[in-house]
């Protein structure tokens, strides 16, 4: 069997039982009657079970036979069918965003579960998450009719959802977009004319309805992304019994895709027959066309962006924990350091296990990223302290595009690292590094391309709230290297790089502010993707210290003897190797961008014919 499940739970475990304020959260009045910390490791271990046994085995049916069009319908992999309903029915799937509930766990561990979960299978779990984004947006946008005729059943599961962005001729510069939205004689209720590529889980067999959240503009709304509404535009009609009828809402076809094979990608077009209605959310466009469409699905967008992060983190890592059991079985070559000894098991070379940490450095990097943004999810909406929850929402948009870009650039690199290590094995689909490398491409292409998410830091998260956002989150950095440099034992120089790095980051900021003021603005561009990814180490370097100082602290109360102890001198290992091998990056990029170097601006379009 080509694909193979074994992630790992401990560096969860301990994220959220030792490295994460989490009592503050569980302290708040929507999950203190419900959990507390005790309760982790039970669930942890629970769902990475489910994991294991429910959701796994239907990975290989996903990759080998994928999603079938036929006649108009998209058809998933029948396999799909019973996990996705054991998932709702058991309370793993779209109930845990229904904030009216009780007892629906809190962001911080949910998000690392369904980490966990889609390791098992990465192209079901967007089966699962659709349905929850359509969900939250109706919970925060739509009018009391909207969500009792809608909430209940995506909260069970009986029907899911999509996000509809994508045209044909406007990807990821959503302001051109062509769908239109007429009034009709029903208040609220427009008719909907266009056509949306790429949409994720656009067409299943395994559910009763699609509740579509589908942009459009009103007629005679304003040009560009400010003229945008969303509306409410289900697969099948719902009528007020209940009844559902044609809403003129055609599945086009499916793309065949790298990997992600067996998670439909559908093309929908919409009111061929002038016979597609939808529900406005929110407000008609004002007297000045301005539209609440856009700010609407960012908030989708937004959670689906940390979505994307914690999938490409997940398949970079079970990627790596299958690499890392293989190579304890595999035999081959001796020993650089004592050729005499004989053969032995390739995990000894010592270039096998630079690719090993690399694997486990970053992947913790990703994780400890995307729990922080999880972290401030749930005091952004659940903490009564107004100023609180404005603090944790400011946080929350600087690290965003880092969440969502660094995990996604990373993943294509560690999968082929872990790839490599099989030797020629690894090419082959009998092993499990090829679907995990064919698989962690695209999300560095969805939910806007990475390029867009550094422009967004660049652009808005450096100037949001006239730059102190931002420099609230630098400061957190040098606050954390004020309190322990030099109180890290046998850390000195990688706290010495973390401050190099952020006195460089600083200098970055500078050069590129000059570049935009002298006119050259273009660098901006030229320099942003390496912005973002030096930003993230940085940051990510900050966060492994501060795990490896709870590691320093455990070891020398456990002793060398106690089990546990690897686990956290593992964590040690990381920061070490992280602020050795992937921090420097963050001054070798700000000389990159000292230089200025012009040849990309100044190149002609005819010089890439030859």
């Amino acid at each position: 069997m080509a694909y193979k499940y074994s992630y790992k739970t401990r560096d969860h475990k301990f994220i959220l039982n030792e490295w994460l304020p989490v009592d503050e959260i569980l302290a708040f009045d929507k999950f203190k009657d419900y959990y507390s910390k005790e309760d982790f490791d039970t669930i942890i271990d629970q769902v990475h079970k489910i994991a294991a046994e429910v959701i796994a085995p239907t990975a290989e049916e996903g990759d080998e036979v994928g999603v079938r069009y036929e006649n108009g319908q998209a058809y998933i992999p029948p396999s799909f069918h019973g996990v996705y309903r054991f998932l709702q029915e058991n309370g793993w799937g779209t109930s845990n965003v229904d904030w009216s509930a009780d007892g629906i766990m809190p962001t911080i561990l949910n998000g690392l579960l369904i980490e966990i979960q889609s390791a098992a299978n990465p192209a079901f779990m967007p089966y699962v998450g659709s349905g929850s984004g359509v969900a939250q947006v109706i919970q925060l946008y739509g009018n009391e009719e909207q969500k009792k005729r809608f909430l209940p059943k995506l909260f069970d599961g009986t029907w899911s959802g999509t996000m509809c962005l994508t045209e044909p001729s406007a990807g990821s510069d959503v302001g051109d977009l062509l769908s239109k939205a007429y009034p009709t004689d029903q208040p609220g209720i427009y008719k909907l004319k266009g056509q949306k590529i790429f949409i994720t889980c656009g067409d299943r067999d395994d559910v009763e309805n699609i509740i579509h959240l589908y942009l459009a503009r009103v007629e005679g709304a304003a040009p560009g992304t400010k003229g945008l509404s969303l509306f409410i535009m289900p697969k099948y009609w719902v009528n007020e019994d209940g009844t559902l009828e044609d809403n003129d809402v055609q599945c086009a076809g499916v793309e065949h895709k790298l990997g992600l094979k067996g998670s439909a990608t559908a093309q929908l077009v919409v009111g061929e027959n002038d016979r597609c209605r939808g529900w406005l959310l929110g407000n008609p466009p004002d007297e000045n066309g301005i539209g609440e469409g856009i700010k609407q699905m960012f908030h989708m967008m937004n959670e689906a962006r940390l979505d994307t992060g914690r999938l490409s983190t997940a398949v970079a890592a079970n990627a790596y924990w299958n690499a890392v059991a293989y190579g304890r079985e595999r035999v081959q070559g001796r020993p650089m350091t004592n050729p005499k000894e004989g053969r032995v098991t390739i995990n000894k070379h010592e270039d096998v296990k630079r690719m090993y940490l690399m694997n486990k450095a970053t992947t913790e990097a990703c994780r400890a990223l995307l729990a922080k943004g999880y972290y401030y999810e749930d005091i952004r909406h659940w903490s009564p302290d107004p100023e609180r929850r404005k603090w944790a929402q400011s946080m929350l948009d600087m690290i965003t595009p880092l969440c969502k870009a660094y995990p996604s650039d990373e993943a294509w690199i560690l999968t082929a690292e872990s790839l490599q290590s099989y030797g020629g094995y690894g090419y082959c689909e009998d092993y499990p590094a090829a679907s995990a490398t064919r698989d962690c491409k695209i999300w560095s292409i969805w939910e806007g391309t990475n390029y867009i998410q550094s422009m967004d830091l660049i652009g808005r998260k450096w100037r949001q709230n006239k730059g102190q956002d931002f420099a609230r989150l630098l400061k957190e950095i040098a606050d954390f290297i004020a309190e322990y440099k030099g109180k890290l034992e046998g850390l000195d120089q990688e706290m010495a790089h973390l401050e190099k790095a952020l006195n460089s980051y600083y200098e970055l900021q500078k050069t590129v502010l000059g570049y935009v003021t002298s006119g050259k603005a273009g660098l901006m561009g030229v320099y942003a993707r390496r912005i973002l990814t030096a930003t993230a180490q940085l940051y990510c370097g900050y966060l492994l210290m501060d795990q490896a100082r709870i590691a320093l602290k455990r070891m020398a109360e456990l002793g060398k003897d106690h089990y546990d102890y690897n686990f956290y001198l593992g964590k040690v290992i990381s920061a070490r190797w992280y602020l050795n091998n992937a921090v420097p990056n963050v001054w070798f990029i700000t000389e990159l961008i000292k230089i200025g170097d012009m040849s990309v601006i100044d190149a002609p379009d005819e010089i890439f014919d030859y």
